[in-house]
């Protein structure tokens, strides 16, 4: 079988990455690369995976913002602008309770 060398960019760090998950499948980057390129022929679809981990500080941001929902934290929503700029003028007009009542 005949090859041909593909030269590409990759930002070190993930090219590591890539090597030791691709390692610890018992495959090469190279033959992984290489699938890739046969089924991109085949199907003639680009497909990724966007199953991702969320990382500490996103749970944090998370915990953050529901806690700031339980202790009423939060604007309530508006039907309407006029409403939004009275409510952000006195936040503690009748719209701030809103969104306490329904936590």
């Amino acid at each position: 079988m005949q090859t041909a060398v593909v030269n590409i960019k990759v930002e070190p760090i993930i090219k590591k990455k890539a090597q030791k998950v691709v390692e610890e499948l018992g495959l090469s980057l190279s033959g992984v690369i290489n699938g890739y390129l046969h089924h991109l022929v085949r199907t003639k679809a680009v497909h990724f995976s966007l199953s991702e981990e969320p990382s500490e500080y996103m749970m944090q941001s998370l915990k953050e913002a529901e806690d700031d929902i339980k202790a009423g934290r939060v604007s309530p929503p508006f039907d309407n602008a006029k409403d939004a700029i009275a409510w952000l003028r006195n936040p503690k007009a009748k719209y701030a309770n809103k969104i306490r009542q329904k936590v």
